[in-house]
């Protein structure tokens, strides 16, 4: 059984509190209800392991509109470095065809991830919309030809952030914050 990571180990400043991201979640939801708020049925919130169920979980309690929830696993990483390459590893289970989608995801970094569902795999499904929802967006990693979100929660430096589910080799997920990691355990 995984020790509950504290500060002391490892993190070297906090980049958003708890409180932060409670505020930044419910703006999200706002602007979010407001494009979903007049479409008809629910729109389905597809979420991205394991990274995005900590924000997603609290992104559908803080919507003041119905909504389904359904989950993706691709995978794009290796320890703390993108393969450049994106595979999926679990397909939703909601039929998405005519459906409005809003892949969820914990940040966008290389867009390696986003680019595959949006571009490759999920036009497969033929749903009625397309958008994405991303809690941090790192611009400064984009490859080429990967477009923008269209709901961020914020914009980070580049630097390696770990926690509210996003981790380095699956530890740093369950801290309630997200804090940016010392330099000797993190090389980029």
């Amino acid at each position: 059984m995984r020790r509950r990571t504290t500060k002391a180990q490892g993190i070297d400043r906090v980049l958003f509190s708890e409180a932060e991201l409670h505020t930044m979640v419910e703006r999200l939801a706002g602007e979010i209800a407001e494009t979903y708020r007049d479409i008809g049925e629910p729109p389905v919130l597809l979420g991205v392991l394991n990274g995005s169920v900590l924000f997603i979980s609290d992104l559908m309690r803080a919507l003041p509109i119905p909504c389904d929830v359904d989950f993706v696993a691709v995978q794009s990483y290796q320890g703390e470095r993108s393969t450049g390459d994106a595979r999926l590893r679990l397909q939703p289970k909601i039929p998405l065809t005519g459906r409005h989608v809003l892949v969820v995801e914990d940040i966008l970094d290389t867009g390696v991830t986003l680019r595959y569902l949006c571009s490759e795999f999920l036009p497969q499904q033929k749903p009625a919309s397309i958008r994405v929802c991303t809690l941090l967006d790192k611009p400064s990693r984009r490859r080429p030809g990967v477009f923008a979100a269209d709901y961020t929660g914020a914009e980070v430096p580049d630097v390696f952030v770990v926690g509210y589910g996003l981790d380095l080799n699956e530890e740093y997920r369950d801290l309630p914050y997200i804090g940016v990691l010392r330099a000797p355990e993190h090389k980029e």
